[in-house]
Protein backbone atom coordinates (compact mmCIF):
# COMPACT_ATOMS: atom_id res chain seq x y z
CA UNK A 1 0.00 0.00 0.00
CA UNK A 2 1.19 3.40 -0.76
CA UNK A 3 1.01 6.28 1.54
CA UNK A 4 0.23 9.86 0.85
CA UNK A 5 1.92 12.66 2.73
CA UNK A 6 -1.26 13.13 4.72
CA UNK A 7 -1.05 9.19 5.82
CA UNK A 8 2.53 9.66 6.28
CA UNK A 9 2.05 12.92 8.86
CA UNK A 10 -1.03 11.08 10.44
CA UNK A 11 1.62 8.47 11.42
CA UNK A 12 4.38 10.25 12.14
CA UNK A 13 1.84 12.26 14.70
CA UNK A 14 0.10 9.15 16.29
CA UNK A 15 3.93 7.47 16.98
CA UNK A 16 4.40 11.03 18.78
CA UNK A 17 1.33 10.24 21.00
CA UNK A 18 -1.09 7.93 19.98
CA UNK A 19 -3.36 9.96 22.36
CA UNK A 20 -3.48 12.64 20.80
CA UNK A 21 -7.22 14.38 20.40
CA UNK A 22 -8.58 13.69 16.41
CA UNK A 23 -9.36 17.09 16.36
CA UNK A 24 -5.57 18.28 17.11
CA UNK A 25 -4.40 15.67 14.67
CA UNK A 26 -6.56 17.02 12.04
CA UNK A 27 -5.22 20.44 12.57
CA UNK A 28 -2.03 19.02 12.42
CA UNK A 29 -2.03 17.41 9.06
CA UNK A 30 -4.52 19.94 7.57
CA UNK A 31 -7.98 17.91 7.17
CA UNK A 32 -11.32 18.31 9.21
CA UNK A 33 -11.55 16.18 12.34
CA UNK A 34 -14.32 13.55 10.08
CA UNK A 35 -11.74 13.35 7.36
CA UNK A 36 -9.00 12.57 9.65
CA UNK A 37 -10.94 10.16 11.57
CA UNK A 38 -12.20 7.88 8.21
CA UNK A 39 -8.09 8.37 7.12
CA UNK A 40 -7.07 6.89 10.28
CA UNK A 41 -10.07 4.13 10.29
CA UNK A 42 -8.98 3.43 6.74
CA UNK A 43 -5.17 2.81 7.94
CA UNK A 44 -6.20 0.90 10.82
CA UNK A 45 -8.62 -1.68 8.56
CA UNK A 46 -5.95 -2.11 5.72
CA UNK A 47 -3.35 -3.35 8.55
CA UNK A 48 -0.86 0.20 8.43
CA UNK A 49 -2.01 0.56 11.67
CA UNK A 50 -2.06 -2.48 14.33
CA UNK A 51 -2.80 -1.37 17.53
CA UNK A 52 -1.74 1.44 20.48
CA UNK A 53 -0.32 0.32 23.45
CA UNK A 54 1.52 2.57 25.98
CA UNK A 55 4.81 1.74 26.42
CA UNK A 56 5.95 0.81 29.74
CA UNK A 57 9.34 1.25 31.83
CA UNK A 58 10.91 -2.17 32.40
CA UNK A 59 13.21 -0.41 35.09
CA UNK A 60 9.70 0.75 36.59
CA UNK A 61 8.86 -2.93 36.44
CA UNK A 62 11.81 -4.11 38.21
CA UNK A 63 13.26 -6.15 35.04
CA UNK A 64 16.75 -5.07 34.99
CA UNK A 65 17.79 -7.95 32.68
CA UNK A 66 16.94 -8.69 29.07
CA UNK A 67 18.42 -11.87 27.44
CA UNK A 68 18.45 -13.03 23.94
CA UNK A 69 17.68 -16.52 23.52
CA UNK A 70 18.53 -18.40 20.57
CA UNK A 71 16.32 -21.52 19.99
CA UNK A 72 17.09 -24.48 17.88
CA UNK A 73 14.66 -27.46 17.48
CA UNK A 74 15.29 -30.70 17.26
CA UNK A 75 13.32 -31.24 13.96
CA UNK A 76 12.04 -28.82 11.78
CA UNK A 77 8.41 -29.55 10.28
CA UNK A 78 5.27 -27.42 10.19
CA UNK A 79 3.81 -29.01 13.57
CA UNK A 80 6.79 -28.82 15.29
CA UNK A 81 6.93 -24.86 14.73
CA UNK A 82 3.26 -24.65 15.49
CA UNK A 83 3.55 -26.50 18.79
CA UNK A 84 7.02 -24.42 19.80
CA UNK A 85 5.29 -21.08 18.91
CA UNK A 86 1.75 -21.92 20.64
CA UNK A 87 3.97 -22.51 24.13
CA UNK A 88 5.66 -19.00 23.14
CA UNK A 89 2.62 -17.42 23.12
CA UNK A 90 1.46 -18.62 26.19
CA UNK A 91 4.96 -17.77 27.96
CA UNK A 92 4.35 -14.30 30.06
CA UNK A 93 7.82 -13.82 30.45
CA UNK A 94 8.73 -13.69 26.35
CA UNK A 95 8.31 -10.42 24.64
CA UNK A 96 9.70 -10.97 21.35
CA UNK A 97 9.91 -14.06 19.55
CA UNK A 98 10.95 -14.12 16.03
CA UNK A 99 11.44 -17.24 13.13
CA UNK A 100 14.65 -16.98 11.86
CA UNK A 101 16.61 -18.24 8.84
CA UNK A 102 20.64 -19.30 9.44
CA UNK A 103 21.99 -21.00 12.46
CA UNK A 104 19.46 -20.66 14.63
CA UNK A 105 15.54 -21.25 14.52
CA UNK A 106 14.15 -18.98 16.69
CA UNK A 107 15.55 -15.82 18.36
CA UNK A 108 13.69 -14.38 21.64
CA UNK A 109 13.79 -11.80 24.00
CA UNK A 110 13.12 -12.43 27.52
CA UNK A 111 12.80 -9.42 30.29
CA UNK A 112 13.80 -10.92 33.67
CA UNK A 113 13.83 -9.07 37.27
CA UNK A 114 17.32 -10.54 38.13
CA UNK A 115 19.71 -13.48 37.10
CA UNK A 116 17.87 -15.21 39.93
CA UNK A 117 14.59 -14.85 38.26
CA UNK A 118 16.04 -15.62 34.75
CA UNK A 119 16.78 -18.70 36.32
CA UNK A 120 13.54 -19.45 37.36
CA UNK A 121 12.28 -18.53 33.45
CA UNK A 122 14.91 -20.74 32.02
CA UNK A 123 13.88 -23.43 34.35
CA UNK A 124 10.09 -23.59 34.30
CA UNK A 125 9.45 -21.91 30.68
CA UNK A 126 11.98 -21.68 28.47
CA UNK A 127 13.76 -25.37 29.04
CA UNK A 128 9.75 -27.11 29.09
CA UNK A 129 9.56 -25.57 25.42
CA UNK A 130 8.43 -28.65 23.21
CA UNK A 131 11.01 -29.83 20.66
CA UNK A 132 13.68 -27.51 22.21
CA UNK A 133 17.40 -29.00 21.24
CA UNK A 134 19.70 -26.32 22.10
CA UNK A 135 19.05 -22.74 23.85
CA UNK A 136 21.71 -20.46 24.20
CA UNK A 137 21.28 -17.15 26.17
CA UNK A 138 23.15 -13.85 25.93
CA UNK A 139 22.71 -11.07 28.34
CA UNK A 140 21.94 -7.09 27.20
CA UNK A 141 24.79 -5.09 29.20
CA UNK A 142 22.43 -2.25 27.74
CA UNK A 143 20.07 -0.70 25.79
CA UNK A 144 21.95 1.30 22.61
CA UNK A 145 18.67 1.43 20.55
CA UNK A 146 15.48 0.08 21.19
CA UNK A 147 13.21 1.70 18.98
CA UNK A 148 9.43 1.64 19.15
CA UNK A 149 8.57 3.87 16.58
CA UNK A 150 9.98 4.06 12.94
CA UNK A 151 11.07 7.27 10.97
CA UNK A 152 8.05 6.86 7.93
CA UNK A 153 10.27 9.35 5.90
CA UNK A 154 12.95 6.74 5.42
CA UNK A 155 11.01 4.01 4.19
CA UNK A 156 10.51 3.87 0.53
Amino acid sequence: MKLDKIDTAILIALQENARTSNVDLANRVGLSPSACSRRIEHLEKNGTIEGYQALISNKALGQTITSIVHITLDRQSGADYEAFEKAVSDCPYIVACFLMSGEHDYVIRVNANDMEHFEYIHKHWLSTLPGILRINSSFAMRTVVNRANIDITAVE
